[in-house]
């Protein structure tokens, strides 16, 4: 028993002998693969929700965050929190009413979204526009580009921590609505104009709005310009964040503002001209690095510009032409026609019941929207409502590539950028 137990305890010593020469082999062999073991252990990351509450994130989307401290290591976009189905419900709607469910887009410059609807359908039809209806809808989709870069720049600032451009400049959006106002009745939510042009004529009281916005608004912007373009704690918080190439922004199919920040000089009113915008002189601002700062001074400059093109377009419009073109399919009779003429009573009440027909055919159409390129994929089987509708919503594009640009950057960068974005949940959840 002696001998057995002796046996026993030799064997023992030699298995941990063993065990302690392998052990430290391994801390030879590999003590960096260990450390970074140990690190990845160590590390911990928090879980942050970007939204979907609206003052961050500009509407109701939310962004999951994985935090390293303050840095961004991953971002999850998810929508859908408002979806409202726009392009099936246009599938059991009139033309005409489809104009309102435009105006839920971007609701910041909703007469655009509305002026590229008509011109979609009227491509359908086939209906010439006169040359006094294109430089009226000039003017109102210039005032609606300057409304949405109005409250995009004046958001960047706050953002940054300056509120008083914001109060400043914001004054001058109530003037706009004024004139959306005067012209259809609304101010958010415009539905102005009809197919084929407007509603009806503007009044003087309109063009008296219209031409003391286009004079003072100049003074308003410059003291904007003065108090954050040149601003060194604006810059140091705007230059070199959120920043896309033209590569990648092209490969996004990034347009607008966010693509001629990044150097390219694509603009739908210049390359494939609408509403007579081959009348008319104006620049393509364009930036270098696509940054922050960069869109902020795309806009700052496109709202120059449009302020150069209304004045062109009150100054040539012709003085002779109706308001509208000749599409009584689309246009309700005058009431005092409806009133005592049995034919104009029945073609009030087929208009206002959706009861016209419409070719069949397939269509595209796009404009210059606010935050780019704003498209209308119509598809007709002939009949009184659309086979089809689809939307190309710029901000839905923008928003795909978000979580690649505020990768690796701080948690309030990341805000910053998606205010220079400008991205609008209502065309996410189209």
């Amino acid at each position: 028993m002696a001998k057995k137990t002796k046996n026993t305890k030799a064997n023992d010593t030699a298995v941990v002998e063993e065990t302690v020469v392998k052990n430290k082999k391994a801390e030879k062999v590999a003590p960096e693969k260990k450390q970074e073991n140990s690190d990845e252990e160590e590390k911990e990351y928090s879980i942050l929700n970007l939204g979907p509450t609206h003052p961050a994130t500009h509407g109701i989307f939310q962004n999951v965050l994985k935090m390293d401290g303050e840095i961004i290591h991953e971002a999850t976009p998810t929508v859908g929190y408002i979806h409202r189905a726009f392009e099936k419900l246009a599938e059991r709607r009139p033309y005409y009413q489809i104009t309102t469910l435009t105006d839920r887009l971007n609701y910041c410059s909703s007469p655009i979204n509305n002026m590229g609807w008509h011109m979609t359908v009227e491509k359908l039809l086939g209906v010439q526009i006169p040359k006094r209806v294109d430089y009226m809808r000039v003017i109102i989709m210039e005032l609606s580009r300057i409304a949405d870069h109005l409250i995009c720049n004046s958001v960047i600032g706050v953002d940054t921590g300056a509120m008083t451009g914001f109060l400043y400049i914001f004054q001058w959006r109530e003037k706009i609505y004024d004139i959306y106002e005067s012209i259809c009745g609304a101010r958010l939510t415009t539905n102005i104009g009809r197919i084929g042009g407007f509603e009806r004529e503007w009044s003087p009281k309109t063009w008296e709005l219209i031409n003391a916005f286009v004079e003072g608004y100049p003074k308003g912007l410059k003291e904007f310009a003065n108090l954050l373009e040149r601003n060194k704690i604006f810059m140091d918080r705007t230059v070199n964040c959120g920043p896309i190439s033209a590569e990648m922004a092209l490969q996004y199919s990034f347009t607008g503002p966010n693509l001629r920040a990044a150097g390219v000089d694509y603009d739908v009113r210049v390359h494939t001209p609408y509403s007579s915008y081959e009348d008319f002189n104006f620049i393509i601002p364009v930036g270098t690095s696509g940054d922050t700062y960069d869109r902020f001074m795309v806009r700052q400059e496109e709202m120059w510009q449009s302020l150069e093109i209304i004045k062109q377009a009150i100054k040539n419009m012709p003085k002779e032409g109706s308001f509208h073109a000749d599409v009584p399919d689309f246009y309700l009779p005058p009431k005092e026609e409806v009133y005592n003429n049995m034919e104009a009573l029945i073609y009030h009440f087929k208009i206002v019941m959706g009861e016209t027909d419409v070719p069949v055919g397939e269509v595209y159409h796009a404009v210059e929207g606010g935050n780019g390129e704003l498209g209308y994929y119509l598809v007709s089987d002939g009949g009184r409502t659309p086979f089809r509708l689809h939307f190309r919503r710029p901000c839905f594009i923008y928003y795909q590539a978000y979580p690649e640009m505020i990768k690796g950057s701080m948690l309030s960068d990341a805000i910053i950028t998606m205010s220079s974005m400008n991205v609008i949940a209502g065309e996410l959840d189209a």
